[in-house]
């Protein structure tokens, strides 16, 4: 998907195409098993460019398998944007984001899958859902909502506990991955500081659908 403007004329637009299609090429290849290391030649083919429209656009292949994460991220994080809208409580965005991603490991495998695989490499990315889940812990600590008082550390424990979510999802695909997102949710809700029943409840609210 692309996370900018449409380009303003054919040059652009056909460029921008083909860079699109090189960051879709490599997001497959992040979301499959094995060793990411296909040839610049192998990588041009399934994006269906020439091998020299590479250089183009990237310097090496860790410049473009990158672009392929944060746009898996932006990816993620805007379909948040879009189905959270309306939700003003900090805990029950949180804890929506849990129960939501759980979720998407069936209707988005492909882009869970790169996150499940490379997510943790950028917890730190100012794109996706890092600067919007740092804007939330921010609110609930401004609110007293949460009772921490770095965010920075409960953004990663967050980040950390939720790569963990999404690895269950598919290590442990027999088990209920909704009752174990709420349960989830329900305790990361506590390590921010909500009260015990108040945590079980948030977690529990109805969710809305997936953009």
């Amino acid at each position: 998907m692309p996370t900018s403007a449409p380009p303003g004329n054919r040059f652009e637009r056909r460029r921008a195409e083909t860079r699109g299609a090189l960051v879709r090429a490599a997001r497959q290849i992040l979301a499959e098993p094995g060793d990411a290391s296909p040839s610049i030649q192998a990588i041009a083919e399934r994006a269906d460019v020439g091998f020299g429209s590479f250089y183009n656009h990237f310097e090496s292949k860790a410049e473009l398998f990158d672009a392929a994460v944060v746009d898996a991220l932006e990816e993620f994080g805007r379909s948040f944007d879009a189905s959270l809208t309306g939700i003003d409580d900090p805990a029950e965005l949180v804890a929506a984001g849990f129960r939501l991603s759980a979720r998407m490991a069936d209707s988005h495998p492909e882009l869970m899958q790169v996150l499940r695989r490379h997510g943790l490499e950028h917890l730190h990315s100012e794109r996706g859902l890092t600067p919007r889940a740092l804007r939330d812990l921010e609110a609930g600590m401004t609110s007293g909502r949460f009772t921490v008082t770095d965010p920075t550390t409960a953004l990663y424990a967050l980040g950390g506990s939720l790569l963990s979510l999404i690895e269950l999802r598919f290590a442990r695909p027999e088990l209920d991955g909704d009752e174990a997102a709420s349960n989830l949710a329900e305790m990361a809700l506590r390590m921010l500081g909500v009260p015990a029943a108040d945590a079980h409840d948030v977690a529990r609210r109805p969710l809305p659908h997936l953009a």
